[in-house]
């Protein structure tokens, strides 16, 4: 202790006590320790009382006569080359058909001398998504390069430029519809939700009415309605003569659904807010817009991550529900593979490629939200 003050603590016992117990020269517990080892780890978690040493030995048995079987099937058994024929004489699974029907599941009707450009699209549409997550991008100039690579995307799906022959988007499917459909919704619902969240707590009745309305409304009804009525219902409102591609319309449809259940996890976020921020915000003669988006918004989005990204994911598998606005998404595109006769009996291994590919996405998107998550709490005091 300090001679001068002895309720302060010296300097050299405040900075060993900052350090980490191995910097500080104070030894490890021994149940630290015990908990690095593969065995201690697993007496602490799997084998810590009768009931989870049951249940362990009851999933170990499980996976001991379910994953030889699942690997053979996957791996050691399976045909990854050949015909339909070499695939019924196999007894594992039938990887040959997605090497022949790959270009349709990814690709639906696209033309198929020009399916090259839904290949480069979609390359540089992942590559962009991927470039926005690093927040050392996260700069000006990014919302540029958005705009090229946005161009750059309408010019080789329609074509009609550059010598490029023109495609209509009823002939697009598969991967480029699921991707621009789920990240343009999602692109276009967040925004719209912390308006409509924003609004569900305006103190003015009429706002507030209007935003509980739609996001009541949205959230009572099933997708598939909100689809149809995108598709067939809205048409009718419009002036003769006046029409809007089914693209679109659906694009509107998960936008708006999807923009209804984010509000309403926004406003979790908002309600989480202490009293004393917004008196604090208050107090600084803050106006509405400027303690909204310095003080209020950046602490609801933080504590609202995971459900955030939950609904990301959420739209993201949805886009399969857009079959029945006659648009091929990916899932519907592998279905179509399926009907060839010839490899009809290996639905199953095309389904199992289809729930990769979406796994793919989802997971890295719930990977990316884990980390942006840990990017916000990093400053916390715990």
């Amino acid at each position: 202790m300090s001679k001068d003050n002895p309720s302060q603590p010296s300097a050299a016992w405040a900075a060993s006590y900052e350090e980490e117990p191995s910097q500080a020269g104070v030894p490890p517990s021994p149940g630290g320790m015990t908990a690095l080892k593969p065995f201690g780890w697993a007496k602490d978690n799997l084998f810590n009382s009768r009931l989870n040493t049951v249940l362990t030995l009851i999933c170990l048995a499980i996976l001991w006569f379910a994953v030889p079987p699942v690997v053979s099937w996957v791996l050691l058994d399976a045909t990854w080359t050949g015909s339909s024929e070499a695939c019924r004489e196999a007894v594992g699974a039938c990887w040959s058909v997605i090497v022949v029907k790959h270009r349709l599941i990814f690709f639906g009707t696209y033309p198929f001398d020009e399916q090259w450009r839904p290949f480069l699209a979609c390359g540089l549409f992942v590559a962009m998504l991927g470039v926005s997550g690093v927040r050392a991008f996260w700069r000006p100039w990014l919302v540029g390069a958005w705009a090229l690579v946005l161009v750059g995307m309408g010019v080789l799906m329609w074509g009609g430029v550059l010598g490029l022959t023109h495609v209509p988007n009823d002939k697009w499917g598969g991967l480029p519809i699921t991707l621009m459909l789920s990240v343009f919704a999602i692109a276009l619902a967040f925004p719209l939700s912390i308006l409509l969240a924003l609004g569900r707590q305006s103190s003015l009745p009429a706002i507030r009415s209007i935003c509980v309305g739609f996001i009541e409304l949205m959230r009572g009804v099933p997708l598939v309605s909100v689809l149809f009525m995108a598709s067939v219902m809205f048409p009718l409102f419009l002036p003769e003569g006046v029409t809007i591609d089914k693209l679109l319309r659906a694009l509107a449809g998960l936008t708006l659904f999807t923009a209804a259940y984010l509000a309403e996890a926004v406003r979790g976020g908002l309600q989480a807010i202490p009293r004393g921020q917004y008196e604090a915000a208050d107090a600084l003669g803050l106006g509405y817009w400027q303690k909204t988006w310095l003080i209020v918004l950046p602490q609801a989005l933080r504590i609202v991550i995971p459900p955030i990204v939950n609904q990301f994911i959420s739209c993201f598998k949805d886009t399969s529900l857009v079959t029945i606005v006659g648009l091929y998404d990916l899932l519907t595109a592998a279905t179509v593979a399926t009907t060839d006769p010839e490899w009809r009996p290996f639905f199953a291994e095309v389904y199992v490629f289809a729930g990769l590919v979406f796994w793919i996405f989802c997971f890295s998107m719930s990977r990316y939200s884990q980390w942006l998550e840990r990017m916000a709490n990093r400053y916390n005091r715990r």
